[in-house]
């Protein structure tokens, strides 16, 4: 299956990436699983997924010494996301992070830093900080995750909120709430969505709809649910694995050519949103 290429999404700023890349929450929390995260890290850039996420928050920046490792010598091949926490997000403490970040990932530059959930600093002082590390050029763009319809709207009444490149959030089958006003909206602004947890951590793979579709296809149902979101306009997936074999897996769920018909069957097992529900978080 791996003769299709991997489809692109383009940031507002122009940068161009992979429709899936890689996460890694939950990875660096233990030293007898690092070689394993870093080889599956490794070979999902081999595979073109050249998009990893990471956060300060997983294992306490342990996630990114775990990135450092995998992409060392390549790093120019990498599209590098992280997070700050909402309490390091003030004017001064966004910028710190940061710096602590890069320390951890050995590299001098972040390519998207995003604020990992609302907190108690005001939405102006982080994009400020945000817009002086873009000009350091200790980060190439800047966005946000876990943010709601309301709150991207408020985000783009700040100073340079306009500015904002993506809104990470949980999406997957499961978690469709989104659809029913968010992602259009960002669809219209042309800002990406990411999705995390896209197989809501495994718990939807023995869904009997999944199964049936997936064996249909000679697929796996991590490869249906991964479509299912491919398949989906301006956002990008990305899912983890500490696995060389699923991380082969997630990248050939972009030649599944899924029928309307198995869409439908998809969408009467995981029905869409018909009014707008509150953003759910992992």
């Amino acid at each position: 299956m791996r003769d299709d290429a991997i489809p692109t999404i383009s940031f507002p700023g122009g940068a161009e990436v992979p429709a899936i890349g890689q996460g890694t929450w939950n990875m660096g929390e233990r030293s007898s699983e690092a070689k394993r995260e870093i080889e599956s890290l490794r070979t999902g850039l081999d595979l073109g997924m050249t998009l990893i996420d990471t956060a300060e928050m997983y294992a306490e920046g342990g996630a990114e010494k775990i990135v450092a490792q995998a992409i060392r010598g390549r790093r120019n091949e990498v599209f590098l996301v992280s997070k700050v926490y909402p309490w390091n997000a003030s004017r001064k403490g966004a910028i710190e992070a940061c710096g602590r970040s890069l320390s951890r990932l050995g590299t001098d530059r972040i390519d998207l830093y995003l604020l990992h959930w609302r907190g108690d600093h005001p939405l102006a002082e982080t994009v400020e900080a945000f817009e002086t590390l873009k000009v350091s050029g200790k980060i190439g763009a800047w966005g946000v995750s876990n943010f709601d319809t309301n709150d991207m709207e408020e985000l783009l009444t700040v100073p340079a909120g306009g500015n904002v490149a993506t809104n990470q959030v949980l999406y997957n089958l499961a978690r469709r709430g989104v659809e029913y006003d968010l992602l259009p909206w960002c669809q219209q602004r042309q800002i990406p969505l990411m999705a995390y947890s896209p197989i809501e951590q495994g718990r939807i793979l023995h869904h009997p709809e999944l199964i049936r579709i997936a064996k249909a296809y000679q697929a796996t149902p991590a490869q249906v649910a991964l479509a299912f979101l491919l398949e989906r306009d301006r956002v990008i997936v990305i899912p983890k694995t500490s696995s060389t074999a699923r991380a082969a897996e997630n990248r050939d769920a972009v030649s599944l050519d899924i029928t309307d018909g198995d869409w439908a069957a998809l969408d009467a097992a995981f029905p869409p949103p018909v009014r707008k529900r509150p953003l759910e978080m992992v």
